[in-house]
């Protein structure tokens, strides 16, 4: 009874998303961000065609949790928010890493998917990878949650959840603007990029958000690209590895900086590139120190932001309990056959429908306000910060 009123409540599910798909404007996985709507009143999904179905007996509920790997620290942390979360409402959690192998990944998945679990929360490592447990997912009536990267190329994934990612880069770039004042400074100055992966269908719009705002000043000379490295094939970092960022920044420091050029701000998408941008100049430059970008609030970099003096200017700090949090409610709210809270229908096509998503709010992070966001919220201790 329970997976028939699951099937029900996929089978509906998608059909409102297919919906979406086609009145949504583009079909073919445009990833700009800039029609992201976040109006304050959701929208929802109906998930129960109208009939009164009652609700289901959390304790009798399986979520398959799928996440990319443990190397990441953020990755830990949202899989321990989830399961905790998943938990404290009642449900049975199946939690699994994929060290960040994308096989490894899938038979996870399809594994919980024959060990027929109820719903899926899938974090992908490489979005485009999971098409056959998509399938079978689709088949069993198993919903899926895309979680904070967009599963692609698939009509069987049902919500996603995630941050706005599209407003973290123009965090990003506005913090840039503000901070060598380029509406009014003489300039020019220099400026290097160092986006994420490829694979992952975040990182594209990360680098849009920023960009969108600093090409005028690029375009006007004030803003100089000395390596010349500016489009995102260029930039990207595979699985955003810090090693990764570190021997590019090496690479970009000796060809473009060793004759005693500053390089005034690097634009890192998140912080483990980031702290790969860290390691090449602590190693390889001599000039002064420029400002650097970040997201996350990693523990490694959040020190790196309050060092005096700091090595890390900014990070954006994406709360991942608030996003689990989140996810838990969707997740009831599909195995009892009511509305999904989503806030975006626009937005996030993966290239066969537009998938009905709800985006929480990242918030800007520095030295000025951490202790606020990451410390007395409980996020961090203060020791863990030492």
């Amino acid at each position: 009874m329970k997976k028939q009123l699951l099937k029900q409540a996929l089978s509906l599910g998608m059909a409102a998303a297919l919906l979406v798909g086609c009145s949504g404007g583009s079909t073919g996985g445009d990833t700009t961000g800039s029609g992201t709507d976040t109006g304050t009143e959701n929208q929802t999904q109906q998930t129960d065609g109208g009939s009164d179905t009652g609700a289901a007996d959390a304790g009798d509920i399986t979520v398959g949790v799928s996440m990319p790997t443990k190397d990441l620290q953020r990755w830990n942390q949202d899989g321990a928010n989830m399961q905790a979360e998943l938990e404290a409402a009642g449900y049975k959690v199946d939690l699994q890493y994929a060290s960040n192998d994308v096989q490894q990944q899938l038979s996870q998945v399809e594994n919980m998917i024959n060990n027929q679990v109820d719903v899926l929360v899938i974090a992908a490592i490489e979005g485009s990878s999971l098409g056959e447990a998509l399938d079978m997912a689709k088949t069993a009536g198993i919903p899926v949650i895309a979680y904070d990267r967009l599963l692609m190329n698939s009509d069987a994934v049902s919500y996603y959840a995630t941050f706005d990612n599209y407003m973290v880069g123009t965090v990003q770039g506005q913090y840039i603007i503000d901070e060598l004042d380029l509406d009014n400074a003489e300039g020019p100055f220099n400026l290097e990029i160092t986006a994420g992966d490829p694979g992952d269908n975040n990182a594209m719009f990360f680098y849009n958000g920023a960009m969108d705002l600093l090409k005028p000043y690029i375009e006007s000379g004030k803003l100089v690209i000395q390596s010349g490295q500016q489009e995102f094939e260029d930039v990207a970092t595979a699985v955003w590895a810090t090693e990764t960022a570190q021997s590019r920044a090496e690479n970009i420091l000796s060809s473009y900086y060793a004759d005693g050029t500053n390089v005034d701000v690097w634009l890192c998408s998140n912080d483990s590139t980031a702290l790969g941008v860290e390691n090449a100049l602590a190693a390889n430059y001599n000039g002064e120190y420029p400002i650097v970008t970040g997201q996350d609030c990693d523990i490694e970099n959040t020190k790196n932001m309050i060092a005096d003096p700091p090595k890390q200017s900014m990070s954006v700090f994406k709360d991942t309990r608030t996003l689990a949090s989140q996810v838990v409610k969707m997740v009831t709210q599909i195995v009892n056959g009511e509305t999904v809270d989503v806030n975006d229908t626009d937005t996030y096509n993966n290239g066969v429908i537009t998938v009905p998503s709800y985006l929480c709010e990242p918030v800007f992070a520095d030295a000025s306000n951490y202790k606020e966001l990451l410390i007395d919220s409980g996020y961090y201790t203060e020791d863990q910060l030492k």
